[in-house]
Formats: structure tokens, C-alpha cells, sequence
């Protein structure tokens, strides 16, 4: 098992959050305007959206569904091909209705950095590195 095909984020109002990322740039085929699921075509891996407590219950059915309001070790990156990238993204990302966590900034790394939080408290960085190469499907390719 070498591959992430999908990754799913529970959410709390699909509607919302799918309005968000789209504010963002993922693009998506679905056209519904209140789906019960969305998938985001993305290079290499798909982002989906679906209900908080639907996806809590195919899990488990007794699971308490539960959003972590605080960070649970767990981010999403988006690997920029700038910093002028980054900031553009940071620019926008309150009035989309995130909260920005860090502002970018340069990052022990080497490279430029922020966070920021999603409408359901999911984590996102967003950073740039000089050194960085992308493939055909722009993931970043990791040689060492």
C-alpha cells in the first residue's frame, strides 16, 4: 500500500465548505447545489467533503461525531510554486472564511510557511521552497 487515492474531511455543512475550497481553487465536477458528497480533482489525489456525523457513523454507528477545535496533530499541505503564491492564498483566505493561524513567513527549513484553518477547524500550511521540483501532475516530487 504505497498511495493516498482520497482524502475525506468530515464537515460540518458540505454546502459551505465545498464554497470554500472552490473560493480557493480546487475545482470539481459536481454541480449540485446542496450535494451529499463532493470530490475535488486535484493532481495525483482527490479531496472530498462529506457529512461530519454520516462519515462518524459508517466508521462506527455509535461513534459520537466530533470536530477538533484545537490542533490533533494531523495538517494538509499545498505546496506553492512561489511565495508571491503563498501570500496571494493567505490574502484571501479570511474573507473565504478561514482563520489564518501563522502568517508566512520564513521557516527553519529554508523555505516560506504559514497555517491556516478551515471552516471546520482543518489545518492547512501553504509553503514555498526554492529547491522545490514538481512532476507532470504538480506533486511534489521528494528525491531524498
Amino acid at each position: 500500500m504505497n498511495r493516498i487515492n482520497i482524502i475525506t474531511l468530515g464537515v460540518k455543512d458540505v454546502k459551505a465548505s465545498c464554497a470554500f475550497y472552490k473560493k480557493l481553487g480546487f475545482a470539481t465536477p459536481n454541480i449540485e447545489d446542496n450535494p451529499a458528497i463532493v470530490f475535488f480533482n486535484n493532481g495525483g489525489t482527490k479531496l472530498a467533503l462529506y457529512p461530519l456525523k454520516m462519515l462518524a457513523e459508517d466508521i462506527d454507528s455509535s461513534a459520537t461525531p466530533e470536530l477538533n477545535t484545537g490542533f490533533a496533530g494531523f495538517t494538509l499541505a499545498y505546496n506553492a510554486k512561489s511565495k508571491e503564491e503563498v501570500d496571494a492564498i493567505f490574502a484571501d483566505v479570511e474573507s473565504f472564511g478561514g482563520k489564518v493561524i501563522k502568517n508566512p513567513q520564513a521557516v527553519f527549513w529554508g523555505g516560506y510557511s504559514g497555517y491556516f484553518r478551515d471552516l471546520d477547524g482543518y489545518y492547512w500550511e501553504v509553503a514555498y521552497a526554492e529547491s522545490w521540483q514538481f512532476d507532470e501532475n504538480d506533486m511534489l516530487l521528494i528525491t531524498e
